[in-house]
């Protein structure tokens, strides 16, 4: 089953993946290390490197008391990153256990947060206001079958000369075989049409086990994200490709400052993650 195309509708796909991220949200309260926010200048390796890659095109080169909207927040460790940099934030997710996490998380450190439950591909009927940065990071794309839809929220969320950044695991990376002793492709790299089906018992952080075992991903290659965002109005201003990934995609990676990469040896054969940065006229 792992990696396999199958038919199936967006509605019944979501339900089966929110059933599994709901199942996350109290092993990843365990795993995602939340004591360090006990340290009230930890944002975390994820919100530091977003940060440094949106400084030259924020005001100033910074996230002072402008409105950023988190899409696909979880439970809200890096929207509170993003808070203690300054924005005032609203964290968006599917999971209402994911958000209850993240308002007890924001509450503990008396961070003013909005959290509001919705699919991301509703977030502008949803979410209230405009908002100066819209902000995706890290994993999330892959669960979303439409990305025209998609970006056009996020469009929609922006005010005029807003920003909208976004770093995710590059659609090459996903493509490969995780399992192998050498960059090999196993899985596709272009959509079509169809949901790549996952039967998988635990997280990404955690060998702890999940009931609800069955996901569902869209493959979408670097060309399908920028062309959606173009066909949404946003202007391109930087992409960039990575070579550090934030979490273990194969056990062959290695860990290094700011997550894992390949082995030296193959490091510069495969990126890891894609950033986009494009913004509203």
């Amino acid at each position: 089953m792992n990696g396999d195309d199958v038919t199936i509708g967006w509605a019944d796909a979501r339900e089966a993946n929110l059933r599994n991220w709901e199942d996350r949200v109290p092993v990843h309260e365990e795993a995602y290390g939340l004591d360090a926010y006990d340290d009230p200048d930890h944002r975390g390796t994820v919100v530091d490197h977003d940060l440094a890659a949106m400084r030259p095109f924020l005001p100033d080169g910074s996230l002072a008391g402008l409105d950023l909207c988190h899409l696909q927040c979880h439970i809200g460790t890096d929207t509170i990153g993003l808070a203690r940099a300054g924005a005032r934030v609203t964290g968006v997710d599917f999971s209402p256990s994911a958000l209850e996490a993240a308002a007890r998380l924001a509450a503990k450190h008396g961070i003013d947060a909005t959290w509001v439950e919705t699919d991301v591909l509703d977030a502008r009927a949803a979410v209230d206001g405009d908002f100066d940065v819209v902000y995706t990071s890290i994993g999330a794309i892959t669960w979303l079958a439409d990305l025209d839809r998609w970006a056009a929220q996020v469009a929609a969320l922006l005010r005029p000369g807003g920003l909208f950044y976004i770093r995710d695991g590059h659609p090459a990376l996903y493509a490969l075989d995780e399992e192998s002793d050498h960059l090999v492709t196993r899985y596709r790299y272009f959509g079509n049409g169809t949901s790549t089906a996952w039967d998988i018992a635990t997280s990404y952080v955690s060998d702890a086990q999940i009931a609800h075992t069955r996901t569902y991903e869209w493959p979408h290659p670097l060309s399908e994200v920028v062309n959606a965002l173009l066909g949404a109005g946003l202007r391109l201003e930087r992409l960039d490709e990575g070579t550090v990934l934030p979490w273990q995609f194969s056990k062959r990676m290695v860990k290094v400052d700011g997550g894992f990469a390949w082995p030296d040896a193959e490091r510069a054969m495969m990126p890891c993650t894609f950033t986009v940065v494009a913004r509203r006229d």
